[in-house]
């Protein structure tokens, strides 16, 4: 440029030796800039292709899991050959929600130089979930070639749950929504159960969402499990089951207490009650029999008559437990209002029985048709004298005194000597005498506590005891917690190990039994874990609900979301893949049998068309690498230098003229 610009300043001013200039200033300019023959010594690049197949557990069903090992075995034995191509591989974990194949493909393609990819092949089903709605920036990894394995015209039915809540309140009822796909059948069978419990059945239309209303039993987690039977055309059934978690949540805890007479309990049964927010109480105390003589007027003693009929029969199922204080059968309450209470519990309801002396008397309310749910009757004796509580063999396993063990307690002077007709034992007075017994009766439950002396622990006498935590827990499992119960079975899933629990009071414990997603069955065996408690573990690999069965019970859990992607479509379909191959310019084939013959491969050039009727095209890049290079000056420095002399003294002769 600076030479340029002084010989335009050299015509401008007229100068007579422009030609010799010219050719002086060219001499100056070609030494500037120093030319040179530049030999490499460059070695051939190959040119990078991926092969990615699906591992999904989609690919296990019919004989895709064959096609594709065909599949794969035949491109690798093609690409080898071929000393220009580099071949990556990578299988998709089959662990994870879904079928990944770009994300695989990205991450192997991650460290090669765009100018060296030659295409990649995409060996899967066709069910892949993560295309991206913009597939600009995959274009740099094509042509992109999808190998479908399977039979396209194979259908599955499959059950899923469009509309699942997480919480709701315990004895309301939640709206789930439940859909059934089906290719073939317009109708379907859907089987429901909740926690394991007696299955109901309806009939829904398929490829419609019906709503399912749950009732929620009880409080914490509850396990909802929909199901429906095989199609006409099936897959796999592991898809024809699902499940949700539904989290039971108490409004108010109605309580009803019922004191006999004023007397020590009574105020410490009543303060731990009202403590607790959660608790709406109704409290009915019996100050005076009626066959007490007394002149004090009725209109002195109560504002308004006790509302005996509208409790005991009109609004006695609206209550989630009853609670009788050292009560003796008086005419208050009549013989029809207690059968009401034993058909309240034999239907559900919660019954706890504090005993005073009265209970070992004719009065007692084991004369009454309540007897029929008590599971510990009266001998008629009261022992009186110094004992302390302890557990009973029972008691130290069961979830309502399992955690009291160790502990020291003060003492009782008193109990109704009683015999146990049903139920469990926890609680023993002197020589094993039954001191707190509880039974299930029905759909309901009872627990009897034979001595009104519990108060005792509550005011620290002799060191005093756990007598709220002993009551609350009492409470908690009349009203059917979960996590109370003493017989009890769990599963989960903890990565890739399913873990079962199991607690009973027995000393040994039953066969366990886990059905997996796919109908297998795996029976593991338990280890003790400590007194009525057993675990037992296995391996898994799949995702999908598990149901374990152990000596009647059951327990459910979902390894993974309760509708997996991996399930929700299960067609061999080329759908999905079709605008990635048709933008990276590559090619979709479906091979339905392990012996279909794969397209042949073609290496193409950067604009050539990449697939064609029976053979698909990986590019050919044409990319190298400088191993060496040698340079030679075209125009040595001393050479310039005489050049540029011998033009700058011909200038000057032709100016001197």
């Amino acid at each position: 440029m600076l030479c340029a610009l002084a010989y335009l300043a050299y015509l401008r001013w007229r100068g007579r030796a422009w030609l010799t200039r010219a050719a002086a200033l060219t001499a100056l300019a070609a030494a500037l800039a120093n030319p040179a023959y530049v030999r490499e010594e460059r070695e051939p690049l190959p040119s990078v292709a991926a092969v990615v197949v699906d591992g999904s557990e989609s690919m296990s069903f019919g004989q895709r899991t064959q096609i594709a090992e065909t599949v794969r075995e035949q491109l690798l034995t093609e690409m080898d050959a071929d000393a220009s191509l580099e071949v990556r591989i990578i299988e998709t974990d089959s662990r994870t929600d879904g079928t990944n194949l770009i994300g695989a493909l990205e991450g192997l393609m991650a460290d090669v130089p765009r100018d060296r990819i030659a295409g990649a092949v995409l060996i899967t089903d066709g069910q892949v979930h993560d295309v991206p709605e913009d597939m600009a920036r995959l274009g740099e990894l094509g042509p992109v070639h999808a190998l479908i394995t399977g039979d396209p015209d194979s259908g599955d039915r499959r059950i899923s749950l469009v509309q699942s809540p997480d919480f709701g309140i315990v004895g309301e009822e939640a709206q789930f929504l439940v859909r059934v796909d089906d290719p073939v059948s317009q109708t379907a069978t859907v089987t429901v159960s909740v926690n394991g419990g007696l299955p109901r059945r309806m009939t829904v239309a398929t490829g419609e969402d019906t709503p399912l209303p749950i009732e929620i039993e009880r409080r914490g987690d509850n396990i909802v499990v929909v199901e429906t039977p095989a199609g006409e055309q099936e897959l796999t059934l592991a898809n024809n089951r699902t499940a949700a978690t539904l989290s039971g949540v108490r409004d108010r805890l109605r309580v009803l207490l019922i004191t006999g007479k004023p007397n020590a309990a009574g105020r410490v049964w009543r303060d731990l009650l009202k403590s607790d927010p959660s608790v709406d109480l109704v409290h009915f105390t019996i100050l005076r029999p009626p066959f007490k003589q007394d002149i004090t007027p009725l209109e002195e003693m109560a504002l308004i008559a006790f509302p005996t009929e509208e409790l005991f029969e009109g609004k006695l199922n609206e209550f989630d437990l009853i609670i009788f204080d050292q009560y003796e059968r008086r005419t208050v309450i009549t013989m029809s209002y207690l059968a009401n209470m034993a058909r309240y519990v034999a239907d559900g309801g919660a019954l706890l029985i504090a005993a005073g002396e009265d209970f070992a008397g004719p009065a007692s309310l084991a004369n009454t048709p309540l007897a029929g749910v008590l599971p510990a009757l009266p001998t008629g004796t009261i022992e009186v004298g110094a004992f302390t509580p302890e557990l009973s063999d029972t008691g130290k396993r069961h979830t309502v005194t399992q955690s009291l063990d160790g502990q020291s307690w003060g003492g009782w002077v008193r109990y109704i000597k009683a015999t146990a007709e049903a139920g469990d034992v926890l609680m023993t007075a002197r020589d094993g005498d039954p001191l707190l017994v509880v039974d299930r009766v029905g759909e309901g439950r009872v627990a009897q506590l034979l001595s009104g002396q519990i108060w005792l622990w509550a005011r620290g006498h002799d060191g005093g005891g756990p007598f709220a935590e002993l009551i609350r827990r009492m409470v908690h499992w009349l009203m059917k917690e979960p996590e109370l119960e003493e017989r009890q079975l769990r599963l989960e899933a903890q990565g890739d190990t399913l873990r079962a629990t199991l607690r009973t009071l027995s000393d040994n414990a039953p066969p366990l039994s886990i059905e997996t997603p796919d109908g297998s069955i795996m029976e593991p065996t338990w280890q003790a874990a400590g007194p009525g408690e057993f675990v037992a573990e296995a391996p898994i690999d799949r995702l999908g609900l598990f149901r374990a069965r152990s000596g009647g019970l059951e327990a459910v859990t979902l390894n993974g979301p309760a509708n997996p992607k991996e399930y929700a479509a299960l067609e061999a379909t080329g759908e999905v893949l079709e605008p990635l191959a048709s933008l990276t310019g590559g090619g979709v084939w479906t091979l339905d049998r392990p012996g279909d013959r794969i397209p042949d491969i073609r290496r193409v050039g950067r604009g050539a068309d990449a697939e064609g009727g029976n053979w698909l095209g990986l590019r050919e890049r044409g990319a190298y690498a400088v191993r060496s290079s040698t340079s030679l000056p075209l125009l040595p420095g001393l050479l310039a230098a005489l050049a540029i002399v011998a033009f700058l003294l011909l200038a000057w002769r032709r100016e001197g003229r």
